[in-house]
C-alpha cells in the first residue's frame, strides 16, 4: 500500500478548504447592496422623521437597486429604536435615522447609568436634513409667544390650575427645553409624555395639554390652518417656512435654544467603504430637485453631509446638552 506524502495531503487538504470556503469569499466579494436594506425610524409612523426616512429611502431603492424598508420602532424617546441598531451587525444593512433627541435621551440615560447603548456604538453616515424646532401652544391659550404664555402659566400657577405640556418622550428635545424654560421662569407645568410626534401633536390639537414641541414639519400645516399657535422657535435663527417667528433668544430665553437636525448612523465598526457607499448615494438624493421640494415643503432643510460633519454636530451638541440633562436631571423612564 502507497502511502500519500505530506505534500499530497496539503495539496488536497488545500483544495477542499478552498472549495469549502469559495461561497464565503463569493459573498465577501458582492457588491454592497445585495439585498433589502432596513433603515430603524425610533420613532411612531407620521412624524417628521419618519417622513424623511420615506423620501430617502425611495431614492436609495432606485439607486441601488435593493429595496429600503422603513421600520417604526418607536419608544423610550427614542432608545429603543437606537438600541436594536446598535446591537444590529455592522454590515451597513441596518441603520437608524435619529434626530437631535438622539442627544438628548442618550445623555440623560448614561447620567442615570441606565444606558443599553452609547454614542460609540454608532458610526455617522450623514445629515439627511436640518429641520427647525418649534413650541406651539392649542389656540384657546392667550399667548401668541412664549413670553405671553409664561405670563399665563404664572396666573393659572397662582389658581392652583393645571398647565400640561407634551413631548415626544422623556428625555426628548422637549422635555429638556420645558424644564429649562421652569427653571428660568419659575412656572409650574406637569409633563405629558408620547411615544412620537404625530400622538403629541394629536393631544395638542384637542387642547387637552396647553404645550407642545417637535420638529416644524410634523405641525407646519395645523399652524398655517390656525388649529395651533406657534408661540417661538428653538433654532438659533428664524425660520424660512414661518419668518415672522421669533426665536426662544430673541424673546429672552437663550437657555432653551437648540439646532434641529435629523441624521443616519450605522452600528460602530461598519466597514469605511460601506459607509462611503452610502452616504455618496444620500449625497445624491439630498441634491435631487425633488427631494429638496417634497423637504422644504414641510420646513426642512435637505443636507446629505459627510460622516465628519454629522459626528461634528452630535459632538458639539452633546457638550451643550449634557450638564443640562444632569442639572435638571432629566429621566428616560
Amino acid at each position: 500500500m502507497k502511502w500519500a506524502t505530506r505534500r499530497e495531503i496539503i495539496k488536497g487538504g488545500g483544495a477542499g478548504a478552498l472549495a469549502l470556503f469559495a461561497p464565503a469569499i463569493v459573498r465577501a466579494q458582492e457588491k454592497f447592496p445585495a439585498r433589502t436594506m432596513t433603515w430603524v425610524v425610533p420613532f411612531p409612523a407620521g412624524g417628521t422623521t419618519d417622513l424623511l426616512a420615506r423620501v430617502f429611502a425611495q431614492k436609495l431603492t432606485e439607486a441601488f437597486g435593493q429595496t429600503v424598508v422603513v421600520e417604526n420602532a418607536g419608544g423610550g424617546g427614542g432608545s429603543i429604536g437606537a438600541d436594536k441598531v446598535a446591537k444590529a451587525a455592522p454590515d451597513g444593512y441596518t441603520l437608524l435615522l435619529h434626530n437631535v433627541t438622539f442627544s438628548t435621551t442618550t445623555s440623560s440615560l448614561q447620567f442615570t447609568g441606565r444606558a443599553k447603548h452609547t454614542f460609540d456604538d454608532f458610526t455617522p453616515v450623514s445629515l439627511a436634513a436640518n429641520v427647525p424646532l418649534i413650541v406651539m401652544s392649542h389656540p384657546s391659550v392667550p399667548a401668541k409667544n412664549l413670553k405671553e404664555f409664561v405670563a399665563y402659566t404664572q396666573e393659572q400657577n397662582k389658581s392652583d390650575k393645571g398647565v400640561f405640556y407634551g413631548t415626544t418622550g422623556p428625555g426628548s428635545v422637549m422635555h429638556l427645553s420645558a424644564e429649562t424654560l421652569k427653571r428660568d421662569t419659575g412656572i409650574k407645568m406637569e409633563h405629558v409624555p408620547f411615544r412620537g410626534a404625530a400622538p403629541l401633536v394629536q393631544e395638542l390639537l384637542t387642547g387637552r395639554i396647553q404645550l407642545g414641541g417637535d420638529q416644524i414639519s410634523t405641525s407646519l400645516g395645523h399652524v398655517r390652518g390656525g388649529a395651533l399657535t406657534a408661540l417661538a422657535t428653538l433654532s438659533p435663527t428664524r425660520t424660512i417656512p414661518l419668518p415672522e417667528l421669533q426665536t426662544v433668544r430673541e424673546q429672552g430665553f437663550p437657555n432653551m435654544e437648540l439646532f434641529g437636525w435629523n441624521g443616519f448612523f450605522a452600528p460602530a465598526k461598519t466597514p469605511p467603504a460601506i459607509v462611503a457607499a452610502i452616504q455618496a448615494e444620500m449625497a445624491k438624493a439630498a441634491r435631487d430637485p425633488d427631494v429638496k421640494r417634497r423637504l422644504a415643503e414641510v420646513g426642512a432643510d435637505a443636507m446629505g453631509s459627510t460622516p465628519e460633519e454629522l459626528g461634528k454636530v452630535l459632538r458639539e451638541q452633546v457638550a451643550v446638552v449634557r450638564p443640562l440633562v444632569e442639572e435638571l436631571k432629566l429621566v428616560v423612564q
